[in-house]
């Protein structure tokens, strides 16, 4: 069976983090002068090679950790076939030849005849190489590859220049990028609702600070299927359940193939200590939780929050979102060869998407959420379009006008 996309691999042998969007007459984003769309240079290019006909599979791995509370490093693994020995860095007689070394761009992209999206945009970690002895065996490599959370992780900062008192945390999340010269048409950065302090000058990776602030906002920073890092408010983290769902059921919504679910107490918070740079400890409890389940702390130091009433704003909401639990949907797999799902509605799907999940259980009763996505794998051969998204509860909760799941007066939480 044909896939109902076409899934593109493209493989860049420049040595910039940047990926080049081409200027686009037209387009909206990419075709606006003065904006990210790069014109093309007039000198001889590194080839950006088109690695789709040669492609036996694809594992892409996006998301937030559901244990650990924060969204980690995408992994993406292509397998090609290697016929002639083109892959081999040492075979000056290779078309890749001498351009073959880690830390390239790979990028996954899925088109159809409505639509585009890209799936993963990366760099090489490594390339795992399988020659069989037998002649009648091919060889292939696995090109293993991580998106730029790895690159932050590996880049350190000390001291953030610009990073004064009193800004916000957008702000400040955009100074450290400068610090590791991450390019600036690859961020899509909200203003923050909350402010810092000064910079406190300490050596830490760059991912390290970027996630500081971004728990220090009670926001969200992730890198995008594009390959942008991508920070949004608190507002914008809480507005995000508001927005209308995409149903999913197996009768009248769009149809899945498996859920997993869970119920336990492995995401209660009911106890958390809060503490900034040269702060006092803020802590927050619900007594009623901690009856209910027995005491799961959880706490935070050296936030760069710019004042100690700020800490606590950050230990009720975070206590408040994570005090109770229910029965989870903890992943939801689709199939896309089903020819009831609609291919681009499943493309369009990323982090913050509101999905109302309807599933009958064996005795006719129901379990229904409606969750958000906030995370994916993709799974793909030339017969298999599979897509698993990770759901969750909204993971910054505050009331919603309007929303009939966060703007129930007297039930909802009230953010600060």
């Amino acid at each position: 069976m044909a896939l109902p996309a076409t899934i593109s691999v493209s493989f860049d042998f420049n040595s910039s983090a940047t990926f080049g969007y081409p200027f686009t007459i037209g387009d909206e984003k990419f075709g606006k002068l003065g904006g990210v769309g790069t014109l093309a240079s007039s000198s001889v290019p590194i080839p950006v090679v088109d690695l789709s006909s040669e492609v036996r599979s694809i594992s892409i791995r996006r998301g937030r950790n559901i244990m650990r509370d924060t969204y980690e490093a995408g992994s993406c693994t292509v397998r090609v076939t290697d016929l002639d020995g083109s892959w081999n860095p040492q075979n000056v007689n290779s078309v890749y030849y001498p351009y073959l070394t880690p830390m390239r761009k790979l990028r996954v992209s899925a088109t159809t005849s409505t639509s585009s999206q890209f799936l993963f945009s990366g760099y090489v970690e490594a390339y795992k190489y399988t020659y069989p002895q037998s002649s009648t065996e091919l060889g292939y490599v696995d090109i293993i590859c991580s998106d730029a959370f790895r690159l932050m992780q590996l880049a350190s900062v000390t001291t953030v220049t610009g990073g004064t008192l009193g800004q916000d945390t957008g702000a400040r999340i955009g100074k450290i990028l400068d610090m590791m010269q991450w390019p600036t048409n690859m961020r899509e950065i909200d203003t923050g609702n909350s402010t810092c302090i000064a910079d406190p000058g300490t050596s830490r990776a760059g991912l390290e600070a970027v996630k500081n602030a971004e728990f220090s906002e009670q926001g969200a920073a992730y890198i995008s299927a594009e390959g942008n890092l991508v920070f949004k408010n608190r507002t914008n983290v809480i507005k995000a359940a508001g927005n209308t769902p995409i149903e999913f059921n197996g009768t009248t919504g769009i149809p899945f193939k498996s859920l997993i679910y869970a119920f336990d107490d492995k995401l209660i918070v009911n106890s958390s200590d809060m503490t900034r740079y040269g702060g006092v400890k803020q802590s927050s409890y619900n007594n009623d939780s901690i009856t209910k389940y027995f005491p799961h702390q959880s706490n935070q130091s050296n936030l760069v929050i710019e004042t100690d009433a700020d800490a606590l704003n950050i230990a009720k909401i975070y206590v408040a979102t994570r005090a109770e639990t229910t029965i989870r949907i903890d992943s939801m797999s689709i199939d896309l060869l089903d020819p009831n799902v609609p291919t681009d509605t499943i493309l369009g799907i990323d982090y913050f998407t509101q999905l109302k999940i309807t599933s009958v259980q064996p005795d006719g009763s129901t379990i229904i959420k409606t969750l958000q996505a906030q995370g994916v794998n993709w799974d793909i051969t030339p017969n298999k379009l599979t897509a698993t998204y990770t759901t969750l509860e909204a993971i910054v909760e505050g009331f919603v006008i309007g929303s009939d799941v966060s703007g129930i007066i007297g039930q909802s939480i009230m953010a600060y």
